[in-house]
C-alpha cells in the first residue's frame, strides 16, 4: 500500500504538470470521457499503457464525472517472464487486471506478409470484442504526444498523405465503440522520467519476431521507420526546440485555401473545384 501511494504521489506532485495536468487537459480539450462512460483500459504491459491505467484509476477517484473503468490485458502469446512481469507491475500499481489469452503471436508468426500490421489489427479486434463483452463503450490506448507527431511525419514521408493519430475515433467494425487516447498531450520523455523515478521495469517487446522485425522496443536505434522519424525530429528540435509543438499545432491549423487536395467522407476534393470563385484581393502572389 505504501508503494502504491508513493507511485500515485509521484503523478500528483512531482510530475503533476508534465503528466497529470496534460492528461486532464487532453481529456477536456477533446471530450474524451463523458458521464456514463464505461472504459476498457487496454494494457500491453509497456510503460505507456501501465501509466494510463494508473492515471485513469486515480481520475475515477478524483473527478465528479461518473464513469467506470475496466483494466484489460491480453496475452497474445507472451513468454512466462513477460506474463509474470505484467502481473507484478499491476500489483505494484494496485491495478486489478482482467487477463485473457489469444493465439495472435502464433498466427502472425506463420502468416507471412506484414506481421506487424496483422498483429496490430488482430490485437485491436480482440480488445474491442472483450471490451464489448464487459459492457464498455470505449477503449483507452496509451499513445502519447510523441506517437502523434511521429505518426504524422511518417504518413507524409512514407504514406504520401497528411494524416495524424486522432485523440478519439469511432470504431467501424464495432458500432457504439470508440477509441480514446487520454495521454495525447503527454510527452514520452516525461513518461520515461516517471518510470525511472519509481524504478519500474516494464515489458518492452514480447513479440517472437522482434529479432527479425525491428519493432516494439523503446530503443531509438532499432532500424524501424518510426525510429528514423523519431531521430529526425530530435535533430530538428536541436535547431528549433518548438519544432515538435509546431508539427502538432499544424494539424489543428490546416489552411484549406492553400491545400491542393483533400479527402473527406470518402470523397476526393481538389482546389480546382472552387478555384476562382472566392478570390481575395492582395494575395502574396499579386
Amino acid at each position: 500500500m505504501e508503494e502504491i501511494q508513493k507511485l500515485e504521489q509521484s503523478i500528483l506532485k512531482k510530475y503533476k504538470k508534465e503528466i497529470w495536468n496534460r492528461m486532464i487537459g487532453g481529456i477536456k480539450d477533446y471530450q474524451l470521457i463523458l458521464p456514463g462512460d464505461r472504459i476498457a483500459v487496454c494494457i500491453s504491459g509497456g510503460k505507456d499503457s501501465m501509466l494510463l491505467a494508473k492515471c485513469l484509476q486515480m481520475l475515477k477517484r478524483h473527478t465528479e464525472i461518473p464513469f467506470e473503468v475496466e483494466f484489460l490485458s491480453m496475452d497474445p502469446g507472451y513468454d512466462g517472464y513477460n506474463r509474470e512481469l505484467i502481473a507484478q507491475n499491476a500489483e505494484k500499481l494496485g491495478i486489478p487486471l482482467t487477463v485473457f489469452t489469444s493465439r495472435i503471436f502464433e498466427i502472425v508468426s506463420n502468416s507471412g506478409g506484414n506481421p506487424c500490421y496483422l498483429c496490430a489489427r488482430m490485437r485491436r479486434g480482440h480488445l474491442y470484442a472483450k471490451a464489448k463483452e464487459l459492457g464498455c463503450n470505449k477503449i483507452a490506448l496509451g499513445h502519447h504526444f510523441d506517437d502523434v507527431i511521429e505518426t504524422t511525419m511518417m504518413s507524409m514521408l512514407y504514406g504520401a498523405e497528411i494524416r495524424t493519430m486522432m485523440p478519439k475515433l469511432p470504431s467501424t467494425n464495432f458500432p457504439g465503440m470508440e477509441i480514446i487516447r487520454p495521454l495525447y498531450l503527454v510527452r514520452e520523455r516525461d513518461i520515461l522520467a516517471w518510470r525511472r523515478y519509481n524504478s519500474l521495469e516494464f515489458v518492452r517487446c514480447g513479440c517472437p519476431l522482434s529479432e527479425q522485425v525491428p519493432v516494439c522496443t523503446e530503443k531509438e536505434n532499432n532500424g524501424s521507420k518510426r525510429a528514423m522519424v523519431k531521430e529526425l525530429i530530435a535533430k530538428l528540435r536541436k535547431d528549433n526546440p518548438q519544432v515538435d509543438i509546431n508539427l502538432f499545432r499544424s494539424m489543428h491549423n490546416v489552411n484549406l485555401d492553400t491545400v491542393l487536395g483533400y479527402r473527406q467522407g470518402g470523397q476526393t476534393h481538389s482546389f480546382l473545384d472552387s478555384y476562382g470563385q472566392n478570390q481575395t484581393k492582395g494575395s502574396l502572389e499579386d
